[in-house]
């Protein structure tokens, strides 16, 4: 991010738009289905709702949006530089819901 003298502070965090780092995790297909999806108000960063694509995140901001029939709640752990593999991609976050509780087999 750029001080008043317009040169980068090496101080500052790093940042990502919430959009890019949705696309590059590969949790939306297009970066134009992720804005979609934050316009419409249904991503919330730390439990506050977002409408804009270009709000800025870094690393362990808290994402909370629906995604298919589940709603994930993920910790963000990296950002990204490109959108690469899967595996890649798995390195960016941390899921932080559990998902369903399944039955022992054995009891």
């Amino acid at each position: 991010m750029a001080g008043p003298s317009g040169k980068p502070n090496p101080a500052a965090a790093p940042t990502l738009r919430l959009d890019k780092w949705l696309w590059q995790a590969r949790f939306l297909k297009s970066r134009a289905l992720a804005a979609s999806l934050i316009e419409a108000g249904a991503v919330r960063v730390n439990g506050t709702r977002v409408s804009r694509p270009g709000r800025d995140i870094t690393p362990g901001d808290v994402l909370t949006f629906p995604l298919g029939p589940r709603v994930r709640v993920i910790r963000i752990l990296a950002l990204g530089l490109r959108r690469g593999p899967a595996t890649e991609a798995q390195a960016l976050f941390l899921d932080l819901d559990p998902g369903p509780i399944t039955p022992d087999p054995l009891e």
